[in-house]
């Protein structure tokens, strides 16, 4: 994966990617509250259009030439990371089934690592996805999109989320 915090631009290519512009940052912290110092903080996610930009993905919505959807990030000494992307779409999971919009991260700390996904607040597929719904306290997993600061770009959201491993 790309070391970038900028997950709406590709090296050597123009444009920008569709959609629009969030800023996602947080914490990495452990079950008590400490910061997991320097922690490896990797995000993957579908673009505007609800497709991955990997051979694999069978969805046939269009790939954006301008997003790849994935970086790799180290969290500071507070544990803070921080990324800008795109919100990506829901798609197709199955014959009978949408996923909702959402990023996935793998988080790796000195003595731990979690996969987990990011959804967003009021997004119509969220009621029904099995994986969010098997989670024990989904309220963690799902985010509220917030109007930026003056410090990002103008028209783009923030989202805050929190992630906690174990032990770090």
């Amino acid at each position: 994966l790309r070391q970038s915090s900028d997950l709406t631009r590709v090296p050597g290519r123009p444009g920008r990617a569709e959609g629009q512009i969030l800023n996602v940052m947080g914490r990495v912290l452990n079950l008590s509250g400490e910061p997991v110092r320097n922690a490896r903080v990797e995000v993957w996610q579908a673009n505007s259009h609800g497709r991955y930009t990997h051979p694999s993905d069978p969805n046939p919505a269009p790939l954006d030439p301008n997003f790849e959807g994935s970086a790799v990030l180290t969290a500071d000494s507070e544990g803070r990371y921080r990324f800008k992307t795109i919100k990506p779409a829901a798609y197709p999971g199955g014959p009978n089934m949408m996923r909702p919009a959402h990023i996935h991260f793998q988080v790796s700390g000195k003595e731990d690592r979690l996969v987990t996904q990011m959804y967003f607040e009021g997004d119509p597929y969220n009621a029904s996805d099995p994986f969010l719904n098997s989670a024990g306290r989904k309220e963690l997993l799902i985010t509220k999109i917030l109007e930026a600061t003056p410090e990002f770009d103008p028209g783009s959201k923030m989202v805050a989320f929190n992630i906690v491993l174990s032990k770090g």
